[in-house]
């Protein structure tokens, strides 16, 4: 006989779900770079993403909106009355009861029947009162006496329920020797809680403790310090409910505790209980109050189970909030949120959690030294083949005929390699493939001693270039209109596809970045793209002009190419002194020494092309006049094709005309 094996399938319980897709770092990056590009810090940009959500994830301020809104289902639906209406119903039972007994007890003496109907009639309107009134009544009614009794053991119940969740359905039709046994665990409580204040317990005292009473504490505390963690919140939430109450509910309840199981000592074993806990844990909030306004009646310990809800949602509320010093969102209690909201609230909040721990601590940012977050060089590598992507895509996409790639022996080798893909023409780096090779071959386990097997993913090709290696200096103009008209993030998303382009692709040219406002200065890659707006009036072309001369005069041997990105005329230069002269309109001095370092560029041979934005007509003006002058290209392009124009006419340099494919270089 076969021995058949059973399989049981459950949800599963261990923490994050390891089948559950991994977060996608990539919009999240896009996301957060095109806030860093528009002039907000890495952090800001970061909790901006966070708090908006993604195209198919919840954010922050989602899960907030969440909680307020149960916050508000909470106070709208109930209201706090549960345990006097209950009490009114047992009272006005056992009052008609005993009505009904004194009507059909035909051998009672007529005097007395008449007293006990009167003091019936007479009763308080206050329920409390009428409770208290009641207390020395000889009941005749065995039905009427048993609803009576009832009431003390619902008082006694709610009131404990009030300090120990889920006491009143365990103490439902309790015996007098399950009253002792919570006598006793209240008993060795207090003085649990007297030695703790005094600091004289031990360990042993609280296993003792839980081994005589753990069944009254289903939260399972480890500690001394989580049991007063977890007896102060309840206790908290009890007085916030009576805060919550009218004065004259409050008044009421308090006059019927004493009722509770007929046991004065009851009450005074948990108002010893609520003052050692408001020695221990003052920071509990011991005096709030909430507005209820809704239909459905709670008792005092569901009632004290909602004001823990209203504190945990208000706990959740600052978590979602991260505006506090050192905020993350590893902070977010998850099982508070999943018993809130929901099981998907809680995935939503760790998959955010996820995002922001891999974006800091996965490479993605990292701190300066001044200590503030930036793109670290990872991410901008990832961020530049994006946007390089785009770029193709954008290239592809214009009309004309299909350039086909440049590749063999018509090229020159770089020194590179990279792997080999479906259509490449150029040779084998036999040396890398063969490598590849032996460690694939050790990897699996086999003896390259013993022969050799390629695989596709061995090969690896050189790469070749077409043309001289060229010298690059992107020029782009950082005056306040950039900003103003919505020029200033294209402008950065083109420098870092250029970037990421000459960095990757054509490791053999030199790529300068320049910027030019009332000065110019060079700046990495990184500087660039966290560079913020400024509100500073000039356009300064002639001395970023300046800077690309002499960054060509440092590599004389390579072709020089110029990429001026600019939306206005020059309107500053520099004066003798080293200061910024700014004038509008342009100066003629300013315009002279202007094309008087165009002249020098043309003179050494450089190829220029200045793209112009937006429709100024002294731009275009001066545009044409210049390049007429040094042989150069303009372009006016769109905003948003930016970045297509820009690596197009690099590639056209770099190149000089000859075919090439964007799948080549966008790899």
């Amino acid at each position: 006989m076969g021995v058949h094996n059973r399989s049981r399938y459950g949800r599963y319980t261990g923490g994050p779900d390891p089948l559950a897709p991994p977060v996608d770092l990539a919009e999240a990056l896009d996301a957060v770079a095109e806030e860093v590009m528009a002039g907000y810090s890495p952090r800001s940009a970061l909790q901006e993403f966070l708090r908006r959500g993604g195209r198919n994830r919840e954010g922050l301020d989602d899960l907030a909106g969440r909680v307020q809104q149960r916050r508000r289902e909470l106070l709208d639906r109930h209201r706090l009355d549960g345990t006097l209406d209950e009490v009114r119903k047992l009272l006005d039972t056992a009052v008609l009861e005993e009505r009904k007994q004194l009507a059909r007890d035909a051998m009672m003496d007529n005097t007395d029947r008449a007293f006990r109907e009167l003091q019936l009639q007479n009763l308080p309107p206050s329920t409390a009162a009428a409770v208290n009134e009641l207390a020395s009544y000889d009941w005749q009614s065995t039905t009427a006496r048993e609803a009576y009794d009832r009431i003390k053991e619902l008082l006694g119940r709610e009131v404990l329920d009030q300090r120990f969740a889920g006491m009143k359905q365990a103490l439902e039709g309790a015996t007098d020797e399950d009253r002792a046994a919570v006598s006793e665990m209240l008993g060795d409580l207090n003085e649990l809680l007297d030695k703790h204040r005094r600091g004289e317990d031990t360990d042993a005292d609280f296993q003792d403790f839980m081994a005589r009473h753990g069944q009254f504490f289903p939260e399972n505390p480890q500690s001394v310090e989580e049991l007063i963690d977890a007896l102060a919140q309840r206790a908290a939430a009890a007085q916030r409910l009576l805060q919550s109450m009218s004065r004259e509910q409050r008044e009421e309840l308090m006059s019927l505790s004493a009722q509770a199981f007929g046991s004065p000592e009851l009450m005074a074993q948990l108002d010893q209980l609520d003052s050692s806990l408001r020695a221990l844990r003052p920071g509990e909030d011991w005096t709030g109050s909430e507005r209820f306004e809704g239909q459905e009646g709670l008792g005092l310990g569901d009632g004290t189970g909602v004001l823990q809800d209203l504190a945990e949602l208000d706990e959740l509320a600052e978590q979602l909030s991260q505006s506090y010093n050192g905020s993350r969102l590893d902070d977010l209690d998850l099982d508070a949120l999943a018993r809130q909201l929901g099981q998907n609230a809680a995935v939503t909040a760790r998959a955010l959690a996820e995002i922001e721990r891999a974006m800091q601590d996965g490479g993605l940012l990292r701190r300066g030294a001044d200590g503030d977050l930036r793109l670290s060089p990872q991410a901008m590598r990832r961020l530049g083949r994006t946007l390089l992507r785009d770029t193709a895509k954008q290239l592809s996409g214009r009309q004309g005929p299909r350039e086909t790639r440049v590749a063999g022996a018509a090229g020159e080798q770089t020194g590179s390699s990279r792997q080999w893909q479906f259509g490449d023409a150029e040779p084998w780096d036999v040396t890398r493939t063969i490598t590849n090779a032996i460690s694939r071959t050790v990897a699996d386990g086999g003896d390259p001693g013993r022969g050799l097997r390629l695989a596709v993913d061995d090969i690896e090709v050189t790469e070749t270039e077409a043309r001289t290696q060229a010298a690059v200096v992107l020029l782009v103009d950082v005056s306040f209109s950039m900003a103003a008209e919505g020029r200033w993030v294209p402008m950065k998303r083109t420098a870092l596809a250029l970037h990421h382009l000459v960095s990757t692709r054509f490791r053999g040219d030199r790529l300068q970045l320049i910027t030019f406002g009332r000065y110019a200065q060079t700046m990495d890659i990184g500087e660039l793209t966290a560079l913020p707006a400024r509100q500073e009036q000039g356009t300064n072309l002639q001395h970023g002009l300046l800077l690309a001369n002499r960054f060509f005069r440092r590599h004389p041997s390579m072709q020089p190419v110029l990429l001026v990105v600019t939306d206005g005329e020059p309107t500053a230069h520099l004066l003798p002194d080293g200061e910024s002269w700014f004038s509008w309109p342009p100066d003629p001095e300013t315009i002279r020494v202007t094309v008087a370092e165009l002249d020098r560029l043309g003179r050494a041979g450089t190829q220029a092309t200045v793209f112009r934005l937006g429709h100024d007509p002294g731009l275009e003006q001066f545009v044409q006049r210049v390049v007429r002058r040094v042989g150069g290209r303009v372009v006016a392009p769109e905003t948003g094709d930016l970045g297509a124009a820009v690596v197009g006419e690099y590639l056209r340099a770099h190149f000089r005309g000859r075919p090439y494919d964007e799948a080549d270089w966008a790899s």
